[in-house]
């Protein structure tokens, strides 16, 4: 087993995803931060948090096949939210239960973030997700 993700006693808890990764590969895949665009740059989804979301991550996937990965072999994810504020999180979370089977996203997930930042590098791009694995 190249990933091993766990939570140990006495971290908060519940939440959806582990506290804590353990990469014993020697091979390292960091897909760049993905955002709702198809193979043609066209915007997916604009102005919906949720089908953004589901978007960037089948895109963090695709990088993630395309380097003989998948959501098993994810370490940590980080996803950038703009404007973000609580009120937003059952529609980020729909986004990621859209296509968690789909992806074979493990749960728990794997450690991750959630930042908001003001604005990411287009008006249009409401999220954007990167994903580190570990390959033997």
């Amino acid at each position: 087993m190249t990933v091993r993700l766990f939570t140990p006693e006495g971290m908060m808890q519940p939440v959806p995803y582990h506290h804590v990764a353990i990469g014993t590969g020697t091979r390292q895949v960091h897909v760049a931060g993905q955002i709702a665009r198809d193979a043609e740059a066209n915007p997916v989804a604009p102005g919906d948090l949720t089908g953004q979301v589901a978007q960037a991550l089948r895109n963090a996937a695709l990088g993630l096949t395309g380097a003989g990965a998948s959501f098993a072999d994810v370490v940590r994810l980080r996803f950038f939210v703009t404007r973000w504020s609580p009120e937003k999180m059952d529609d980020f979370m729909a986004g990621v239960e859209r296509v968690a089977d789909e992806l074979g996203m493990p749960r728990p997930w794997p450690p991750v973030s959630l930042i908001g930042v003001d604005y990411l590098f287009e008006p249009d791009v409401l999220v954007e997700v990167e994903a580190f694995a570990v390959l033997d």
